[in-house]
């Protein structure tokens, strides 16, 4: 199916989703699926649970969010659960503004664009589905029209609360165009959609001596004066400010504290009563949930003056800090390199990871709790076990500092860098090294940096540096190991003989001799202690080997090199230690032989083969371990 076959069948889709009717219609929809009339608080939270939701270590997981927003589970199970969920059932939040308030590039503005795009595909749904009076400017909720005496009696019979009354424009054409009769009011179908500016508004301050008040609430057209008579009547009234347009759904305020305090004002009622003042009108009623962001510092400034105690008494606000662990920092990376020009560009393993290790020690507060470092909490934070620290513990670090993660390097910074090795060296191919001489390079010319944070962010430059050598030796070890894939398997079995002698106090018998001989302590030993197993822990580790084995054997497995990460660690160090003056001669050979010429090629295949590399960046990766252990 080409393209415009796409477009085609998806506008036959759209245009089956249409419906149309009078109100006597829609109350009979009622009856079957009373949701229909739901509120825009509710709609929201219904959205977001209707993609699913998981429970992880006591954390939610929103399938709404998942895709879009990496590692800020905890902040947005809060958003949901103390502010959608309640306001979805009515209560006294969903008369407040959600002000999201975090640091610059840490979500705000992705979660508000997902609520958008989100509700633009529910409204497409029969769960979401939303009705409005047919020809209404702000596709008003058609049981306004019952009338306030009947709603009583309404909610009795239908199980659903009617709030606000009829706009001025739809109470002159209930009368003139229905003669009164409610029944017949045409109702139909709408679906949200920002471009078209139904149920989804966006207001951005500029500057305050040229920004309209109308670009809110809506404005007389005075070109139609003459026609109507009068500024008062409401079919002179162009009802297309952001807060008629963003009714029944969601108002977007961005920057809303860099707002004119008059533009700020018409907030105070829309959030206590439902409604807002337009021209010579009564209040006019409006169903929207109203979000705004801001950053601390201007949220912290607009708190101390007095003037706005009204306003943040009708605030709830919800922090969003950066995230703080790293394997999800690292999906920031990839998400943003996937959008941009630069994603055939070959970044090498562990990149990434190395970059966003640097960022989140930034975003860390240091401990007050004695021997925990930033980079053990940062281990901690990214779910690694350490010895000694329980889940517990880790949510005793998280409640030390409430303001943590509220500052630090964020994404952009890091992919602006990326982006700037690759386009001034015009490469093909980057390395983690790569990646954080240019973060290094960066900090000097980075305006919001103080000299303190520069040091600072040195160190963590640093400490990053000495996490990718471990990492580079060990990638580099694997994969020698896994070219010698055969001599791990055999290492590995002589060892497993040398322990079960060693368990069952039996002898081995030499393969060629046939004589009789004690198990080999000296090899035990020397793969055991690659792992830090001790002199006094030696029989309990063999015989819980021994135990794993006999498992495995009881349910017709086999045990092998891969069924005990511990041992198979231990036997990769051992193999990679007696193999390591070959790596080291190896790479530092200006003129390596054939024989050494075929192990490096063999390695450099396994790189690129099992473990992502291209080729510049595996011979690279080589060479950088040689260094290191030539040191």
């Amino acid at each position: 199916m080409n393209i415009l076959d796409k477009v085609q069948q998806y506008r036959q889709e759209q245009e089956k989703l249409h419906w149309e009717g009078t109100l006597a219609d829609y109350l009979r929809l009622l009856k079957d699926r009373p949701y229909l009339a739901q509120s825009a608080h509710s709609r929201v939270y219904n959205m977001i649970k209707h993609k699913g939701i998981e429970e992880e270590d006591g954390v939610k997981n929103y399938s709404f969010f998942k895709d879009a927003l990496f590692g800020l589970e905890e902040p947005l199970e809060k958003l949901v659960e103390e502010y959608f969920h309640p306001a979805a059932r009515r209560l006294d939040v969903r008369k407040r503004i959600l002000l999201l308030m975090g640091p610059v590039s840490g979500g705000k503005s992705t979660l508000v664009s997902l609520l958008k795009r989100g509700l633009e595909e529910y409204t497409l749904t029969d769960e979401g589905a939303v009705y409005a009076i047919k020809g209404c400017p702000m596709h008003e909720d058609p049981l306004h029209l019952i009338p306030a005496h009947l709603r009583k009696d309404f909610e009795d019979e239908y199980g659903i609360r009617i709030e606000g009354n009829l706009s001025p424009l739809n109470v002159m054409r209930l009368e003139e165009e229905y003669d009164g009769r409610i029944e017949d009011v045409v109702v139909e179908r709408i679906f949200f959609s920002e471009d078209k500016r139904s149920g989804i508004g966006t207001f951005s301050p500029s500057d305050p001596k040229s920004q309209d008040i109308a670009d809110l609430t809506g404005s007389i057209d005075f070109s139609t004066i003459a026609e109507y008579g009068s500024e008062s009547d409401p079919r002179a009234y162009r009802f297309d400010g952001e807060l008629n347009k963003a009714n029944r759904g969601l108002m977007e305020f961005q920057e809303m504290l860099k707002c004119d305090e008059k533009f700020l004002w018409h907030l105070l009622s829309l959030t206590q009563e439902g409604n807002f003042k337009a021209g010579r009108f009564a209040l006019i009623s409006a169903d929207e949930l109203i979000v705004a962001h801001t950053n601390e510092s201007e949220y912290r400034s607009f708190i101390s003056n007095k003037k706005n105690e009204a306003l943040h008494s009708r605030m709830i606000v919800m922090p969003v800090p950066y995230n703080l662990k790293v394997d999800e920092e690292e999906k920031i990376y990839q998400k943003m390199i996937s959008e941009s020009d630069i994603k055939d560009v070959h970044i090498a393993p562990h990149t990434l990871k190395i970059a966003a290790m640097f960022t989140i020690l930034t975003r860390l507060k240091e401990s007050n709790q004695g021997g925990i470092s930033l980079l053990k909490k940062m281990h901690l934070y990214n779910g690694k076990q350490l010895e000694g620290f329980s889940d517990a513990d880790i949510q005793e670090l998280k409640k030390e500092h409430s303001d943590e993660g509220m500052s630090g390097i964020d994404p952009r910074y890091v992919i602006n860098r990326i982006s700037s090795t690759i386009i001034k060296k015009e490469m093909r191919s980057i390395s983690a090294l790569d990646v954080l001489r240019s973060l290094k390079d960066g900090l000097s010319s980075h305006a919001s940096i103080s000299k303190e944070d520069r040091e600072r962010y040195l160190n963590y430059i640093a400490v990053a540096r000495k996490e990718y050598d471990e990492i580079a030796k060990k990638e580099v070890q694997k994969a020698f190991v896994y070219s010698y894939e055969e001599s791990a398997k055999t290492l590995m079995d002589n060892y497993l003989d040398n322990v079960e002698a060693y368990c069952n106090k039996t002898k081995l018998h030499d393969p060629l001799t046939g004589e009789e001989m004690p198990s080999d302590e000296k090899l035990m030993r020397s793969i055991e202690e690659q792992i830090g197993i001790s002199e006094n822990a030696k029989k309990a580790f063999r015989e819980e080997i021994l135990i794993r084995i006999s498992a495995y054997a009881r349910k017709g497995k086999k045990f092998d090199y891969q069924s005990h990460e511990r041992l198979r660690e231990a036997i990769q160090k051992k193999l990679f230690a007696d193999l390591k003056d070959v790596v080291k001669i190896t790479t530092s050979t200006k003129t390596p032989d054939e024989q050494q010429l075929k192990k490096m090629n063999e390695v450099v295949a396994t790189l690129i083969d099992e473990y992502d590399y291209n080729s510049t960046s595996a011979n690279d990766l080589l060479r950088y371990v040689g260094s290191l252990l030539n040191r």
